[in-house]
């Protein structure tokens, strides 16, 4: 994974915020960053690496262990400040970011060594907004294709993408056609993935990539090339308190296990349940862990 390794600080906030005046709240501390987010939860089922840049700073120091106690053979470049994204997380979950991503932004092209071994790479669409990163990730991208692996690009957010452009990323994901692109209805309508209710890669220009549309707790789509769309249930989730680093979550657990078994419907089955476990506890992390 290539993209971001920050320090999120979520607040829970008991009630909608008061202009003005002191609004309750609990904070949180976590290590966040979505490509540092899906090494963490995918390191669990397979062998994970993180590409990314941190500050020579004491929270890149934490925010590097952390992500390393979870199995994560961590690779970074030192420059600039270690980033940090503010999430606001109100009563029924939803997350407002107020990002700062520092030395994110910062990473140079990565060595070959960083990319031996590697069968396939996924960055997060916030990687392209940004140099050198930007580069860095294209590059990397090309590189792991290049050398036979596969690769995918998760949309990220509407508002990145708004800002990135959507006739120019459109433009990006043809270049680099990844095997998979991830997003939810909201990113794949704002990029034309969807029409008609259904997903369609091939009229946005990606006749070779397969588009997993996730819709919150309605089914997940997968519309592969040259094969029927599948849909698959989600399953029901007993507690949703922080929607922080679900999508992730997912993203992790469906690569995991189409790396392991090729299976679409069976890797979108098991995203949802690593999706699931983050759900009811702070940030990025899995309840009681």
């Amino acid at each position: 994974m290539l993209g971001d390794l920050v320090e999120d600080v979520v607040v829970w906030v008991d009630g909608p915020l008061r202009h003005g005046t002191d609004s309750p709240a609990r904070v949180f501390r976590r290590r966040g960053g979505s490509a540092a987010n899906v090494a963490g939860f995918a390191a669990g089922r397979c062998p994970a690496r993180f590409l990314g840049c941190v500050g020579d700073d004491p929270v890149g120091d934490a925010v590097v262990a952390e992500l390393a106690g979870h199995g994560v053979d961590v690779r970074v470049q030192r420059r600039g400040r270690t980033g940090s994204v503010v999430v606001l997380i109100d009563p029924d979950g939803e997350r407002t970011m107020l990002p700062d991503r520092g030395a994110a932004t910062l990473l140079e092209r990565v060595p070959d060594a960083w990319l031996a071994g590697l069968t396939h790479l996924h960055v997060p669409a916030y990687s392209f907004d940004g140099d050198p990163v930007g580069r860095t990730a294209v590059d990397a991208l090309a590189r792991v294709r290049r050398a036979g692996g596969t690769t995918s690009v998760d949309a990220s957010s509407t508002g990145m993408l708004e800002r990135y452009g959507r006739e120019r990323f459109l433009a990006l994901l043809a270049g680099l056609a990844p095997t998979f692109v991830f997003a939810n209805r909201s990113e794949s309508e704002f990029l034309g993935l969807l029409a008609g209710g259904l997903p369609g890669p091939e009229r946005a220009g990606l006749p070779a990539t397969t588009v997993v549309t996730k819709a919150g707790a309605e089914p997940t789509t997968v519309d592969a090339p040259g094969k029927a769309l599948r849909t698959v249930p989600v399953p029901p989730v007993s507690e949703v308190r922080d929607l922080t680093g679900a999508g992730d979550a997912f993203a992790a657990g469906f690569l995991a296990g189409f790396l392991e078994t090729g299976d679409l419907s069976g890797a979108a089955a098991l995203g949802h349940r690593t999706a699931a476990r983050v759900l009811a506890s702070p940030g990025a992390s899995f309840a009681g862990g």
